[in-house]
C-alpha cells in the first residue's frame, strides 16, 4: 500500500476517485477497468485496473482527512504472479517494486487532477 497526504478537502478528493470507473484520466498506465462491486461507487468499492500487457490488478482505495486542510489517501493493489514459487518470489522482489512505484504515479495523478 502507498499514501500520500494531499492539500485538498476530503470532497475534493472524493469528486475524483467516487468516480471508480475514470481512472484512466489521471492513471496513465491503465487501458481500462472492470467494476468488481455492484450499486454505487462508494466506500468499499472495488475495481480491476487492465494494463496494455494484458495483466490487470485489483485495487481499493481509502482516504482519511487529516488536520490542516489535507487528506491522506491510501491506495492498495492485489495482484497474482504466474509461475509458481518463481513467480511468487517474482511477486514479493520486482513487481513489488514495479507496482509501488505505479501507485506512487497514480497518487501524483490525483493530486494533479485536484
Amino acid at each position: 500500500m502507498n499514501e500520500l497526504s494531499i492539500l485538498t478537502s476530503h470532497k475534493a478528493i472524493w469528486a475524483v476517485i467516487g468516480r471508480l470507473m475514470d481512472i484512466d484520466e489521471f492513471a496513465p498506465l491503465i487501458k481500462s477497468v472492470d467494476a468488481l462491486t455492484e450499486g454505487d461507487d462508494g466506500v468499499g468499492s472495488k475495481r480491476r485496473c487492465n494494463f496494455e500487457d494484458g495483466t490487470s490488478v485489483v485495487e481499493e482505495l481509502s482516504i482519511e482527512p487529516l488536520e490542516d486542510e489535507r487528506v491522506r489517501v491510501t491506495w492498495g493493489m492485489d495482484y497474482r504472479v504466474k509461475f509458481g514459487p518463481f513467480g511468487w518470489l517474482l511477486g514479493q522482489t520486482m513487481m513489488k517494486l514495479m507496482m509501488g512505484k505505479i501507485l506512487d504515479g497514480n497518487l501524483k495523478g490525483l493530486a494533479s487532477k485536484v
